[in-house]
């Protein structure tokens, strides 16, 4: 219900845009009454077991009781009416701790079932299999794709196949194509949230299967095309998993991302609260904090997912600019639909349907005449 209540929140401007508030206001009401209806189950299941343990106890008591009353009446056992009425009383003392503990159980139950499901997702097998492989203490940034594939568990075409690359610490590698061509897969296999279902990935030589991909990322920054914030400070924000950052560092990579500016302006500077997903920034100010964020790990191989695609053009302009600032000497992976932003990239890899089909500069390309050329005249209009 709370998923569904702040999806509704979410979605308001679109609902009054397009007249549907009385739709999702009874789409609401029926998840209401959904909810409704297994609080009053369960309530009911909790009551009739409550209850039914009580009467019984009761009914017991009274059974003892009435055994020994008959006990004193008829002498069949030596007992006198003031010990009839303290192991009455002893009895429903007894009884009450057995009705209390009684009453734990629904709470034990759900318990045991909150256990279960932790357990689940703890006992789950790491997909990644990193505990005893090689921890990476040093990363160059050569990346050699051999050969590699990715299928999805449930499609039946690779997303990437036959992919082979040869990329040189300090390159920038720009991913091209069409929707669905497989820029994001090649992105993830990468970071290594995907592993290739064939061929091999290998890092400074080294076989990436044979990584601990944890100590890998250690050296590796992303700035993903919706920038992540969590509520707190701009500096929280831009040290997120940097310890120990002082404020010259921090000032150098606002500064290089461009955001320096905007941040001084702030009433509290790199300490003022950015609100809930960065509400209180606009996009392009989001966008150099993530910059910013990267800088400061200083990374080794960087991973820029159409970092500048839904951004105005001057927006574009100061993000393209600390851009240049934080690609130089590092290995750079840029997927891109805008391909004005990649010009300057060492190579450009063209791809469709998962596959390869041009590689080189951006002059050769436009020579070339082939697919490149057919996606930056379409792009052009």
């Amino acid at each position: 219900m709370a998923s569904k209540l702040n999806e509704m929140t979410q979605l308001v401007p679109i609902t009054r845009a397009h007249g549907e508030e009385q739709y999702e206001l009874s789409r609401i009401r029926e998840h209401l009454s959904h909810v409704r209806a297994a609080g009053l189950e369960l309530d009911m299941i909790n009551a009739t077991f409550g209850s039914t343990a009580f009467v019984i106890m009761q009914l017991l008591n009274m059974l003892v009781l009435g055994f020994a009353a008959w006990l004193y009446l008829t002498q069949t056992l030596t007992i006198s009416v003031g010990s009839v009425v303290l192991l009455t009383s002893y009895f429903g003392s007894l009884v009450n701790a057995i009705l209390g503990l009684v009453n734990l159980f629904p709470m034990v139950a759900r318990g045991f079932e909150s256990i279960r499901s932790i357990g689940e997702v703890l006992e789950c097998p790491d997909l990644e299999h990193n505990e005893g492989k090689i921890a990476v203490t040093a990363v160059e940034g050569r990346i050699t794709f051999e050969q590699v594939g990715y299928r999805y568990p449930d499609g039946d075409e690779h997303a990437v196949e036959a992919f082979s690359l040869d990329v040189q610490p300090g390159e920038t590698i720009a991913v091209v194509g069409h929707s669905g061509a497989g820029k994001s897969t090649v992105l993830n296999l990468v970071i290594g949230f995907m592993r290739p279902t064939s061929g091999r990935i290998l890092l400074d030589g080294r076989d990436m299967n044979s990584l601990d991909l944890r100590t890998y990322r250690r050296w590796l920054s992303v700035v993903p095309q919706e920038t992540i914030l969590f509520e707190g400070s701009i500096r929280e924000n831009v040290t997120y998993g940097s310890l120990q950052v002082d404020d010259t560092k921090l000032r150098w990579a606002l500064k290089q991302a461009n955001a320096l500016e905007f941040v001084e302006q702030l009433p509290e500077s790199w300490n003022t609260l950015v609100g809930e997903r960065g509400a209180r920034l606009s996009g392009g100010q989001k966008q150099r904090l993530a910059i910013a964020r990267a800088l400061i790990r200083d990374p080794r191989v960087l991973v820029l997912d159409e970092a500048t695609s839904a951004l105005d053009a001057q927006s574009e302009a100061l993000i393209q600019e600390a851009l240049g600032r934080l690609m130089q000497g590092r290995t750079t992976f840029v997927a891109a639909h805008r391909l004005s932003t990649i010009r300057s990239a060492t190579r450009i890899i063209v791809m469709a349907h998962g596959r390869v089909v041009e590689v080189g500069d951006h002059q050769s390309l436009l020579n070339r005449a082939g697919v490149y050329r057919q996606l930056l005249a379409a792009q052009a209009g």
